[in-house]
């Protein structure tokens, strides 16, 4: 045994790292505040600098802050053509079409003012932030990891789950090898006319990849039927854990809806995901001893992943708080445009989130996945026949 394989720390239970981004996307669907929303911002591509692997879906985060432009744009572009007049200091004057009397309250051009476009730029940092969120977990989650962790009686959709997902980091890394193979060819690789040559072997080697994927699992007895009893307590086993688990992801949805949007009452939020993650785990629980699976070497839960999913809560609970004693602070007023302030208890509560960036692991103790075959050299990998001939 070599002494890197003795010194290697176990890595974060994958579902770790979702805890905690859905953590900071409530932290930041409780506020409009731009100063707090970059903080997350920072805040989450801090941890992920840190803590992110070399594997093919580290690579996601940055498209989900592109992807977070592209929304902000378009939330402006909305809020110039069409929408509520905003009475405020008048940027621009575009053509405006004349409505109906039934949609008064409603313009198609005419004035677009400053305070407008503000309000139009902080709801769309709003989602665009959430966004980052999700696209943090993304990216420091590992898939396959997350794939043994399912409960027994979400196996099988666990399987169709992660192969569906294992297309888009394929996606984006034959991207990156079409693009580089055409740049050295001297092909174009940009504009309308790379975008023709590059989209058909980057889909072509994606899905291939997928369907060799899903035919290993398939060799391997991934996605089998699960052994049921035909006696009646098994028909009823069955049929209960199918209903509370149902009945707990109803909960679980509602609540997330809750935490998420700002203007919901607070007994719409933690109570129902409280106790729909209380039922389906009970479901889960019952429905899994129908099925039998081994596991080789499974994530365990300690105190490091208690430590950095609390965090990601602790923000969310601070949000929480400055919301009910900080309002102004947590939604700055766009009409009158005012300079936005920031509260303590919010700004502490997402620096908390920091906290993976020391706790987590290393990244090199996460490039290698145990249960997954070493991987193979660059240079000996054949290419797909579509991106030898782009």
């Amino acid at each position: 045994m070599t002494a890197r394989a003795v010194s290697r720390v176990a890595p974060l239970h994958p579902g770790t790292w979702w805890l905690w981004a859905t953590g900071l996307a409530a932290a930041a669907s409780r506020t409009t505040n731009p100063l707090l929303l970059s903080l997350v911002l920072v805040v989450a591509g801090y941890v992920v600098a840190c803590r992110r692997t070399s594997a093919p879906w580290a690579r996601a985060y940055s498209f989900y802050l592109r992807m977070g432009l592209v929304v902000i744009a378009i939330r402006v572009v909305f809020a110039v053509l069409v929408g509520a007049p905003v009475p405020g200091l008048v940027v621009m004057t575009l053509p405006e079409v004349q409505l109906p009397a039934w949609a008064a309250g409603v313009r198609v051009g005419g004035e677009v003012t400053r305070e407008g476009l503000a309000g139009a730029v902080y709801a769309g940092l709003q989602l665009a932030t959430m966004l980052a969120c999700i696209g943090a977990a993304n990216a420091l989650a590992n898939p396959r990891r997350m794939l043994r962790a399912v409960p027994g009686a979400l196996y099988e959709v666990g399987v169709a789950v992660v192969v569906a997902l294992s297309f888009s980091p394929q996606l984006v890394e034959g991207v990156s090898r079409v693009r580089a193979a055409r740049r050295l060819r001297g092909r174009a690789h940009r504009g309308v006319r790379g975008l023709r040559g590059v989209a058909m072997p980057v889909l072509e080697g994606a899905l291939e990849r997928s369907i060799d994927l899903a035919a290993a699992m398939d060799a391997r007895g991934f996605g089998r039927g699960a052994t049921s009893t035909r006696t009646n307590s098994g028909q009823v086993r069955r049929h209960a854990s199918g209903g509370l688990t149902l009945a707990g992801l109803l909960g679980v949805c509602a609540g997330l809806y809750g935490l998420l949007d700002a203007g919901s009452p607070v007994a719409l939020g933690l109570p129902p995901l409280t106790a729909g993650a209380a039922l389906a785990a009970v479901g889960l629980t019952l429905g899994g001893r129908r099925a039998t699976r081994s596991r080789y070497r499974p994530d365990v839960w300690g105190a490091r992943e208690w430590a950095v999913a609390g965090s990601g809560f602790a923000s969310a609970g601070a949000a929480l708080v400055g919301a009910a004693t900080a309002p102004a602070a947590m939604h700055p007023s766009t009409s009158p445009l005012l300079v936005p302030g920031l509260a303590l208890v919010p700004v502490l509560g997402v620096l908390a989130a920091l906290l993976p960036a020391r706790v987590a692991p290393a990244p090199e103790a996460e490039d290698e996945d145990p249960g997954d075959p070493p991987a193979p050299r660059t240079d000996s990998v054949p290419l797909p026949a579509a991106e030898v001939a782009a």
